[in-house]
């Protein structure tokens, strides 16, 4: 089974969203990640869909989110040419000694020192998802207090 990204355009009304997670979950998939947010059109929201499934099965549900009335779209940009990003908070422990590493590692990876506490520093990046894990790998040995995700976004490039 391989990742799919599903981007759903959707008519910006009350109960779209769970009706769409109870389509998905009624196919027996686990979402690994969904966004959402208004669009250009006020009337419209884009949700950003990251499941895992074959083919076939993925193709199944694009077929039955399309039947769907409040549905305007759906693409899946799996193998589509996009762009995907991902904000994450990571609070770490820290100490006067791992202060200046953690400071240097947030540098090295274009993020930001969100806040910074006596006891813990939090690092805000926004990333890929290699970028996204190379943080995380780098700041687990310090001791992970707490990670918040926002789920991937991704939008079609420009052919």
């Amino acid at each position: 089974m391989a990742k799919h990204i599903l981007s759903v355009l959707v008519e910006n009304k009350f109960g779209v969203l769970a009706r769409i997670a109870s389509l998905i979950a009624g196919r027996g998939f686990n979402i690994d990640s969904l966004a959402v947010g208004e669009t250009e059109d006020p009337t419209a929201s884009r949700m950003t869909i990251v499941v895992d499934g074959d083919d076939k099965t993925v193709e199944q549900v694009k077929k039955q989110l399309n039947r769907l009335v409040d549905v305007i779209s759906v693409q899946d940009l799996t193998r589509q040419d996009h762009l995907d990003r991902e904000l994450i908070l990571c609070k770490v422990a820290v100490t006067p000694k791992t202060r200046p590493e953690l400071v240097e590692i947030a540098k090295t990876l274009e993020a930001q020192v969100a806040d910074a506490g006596v006891k813990n520093i939090t690092i805000l990046l926004v990333g890929d998802q290699a970028k996204v894990k190379t943080l995380l790998e780098l700041v687990k040995p310090y001791g992970v207090k707490e990670i918040v995700r926002t789920g991937r976004v991704a939008l079609a490039r420009d052919v």
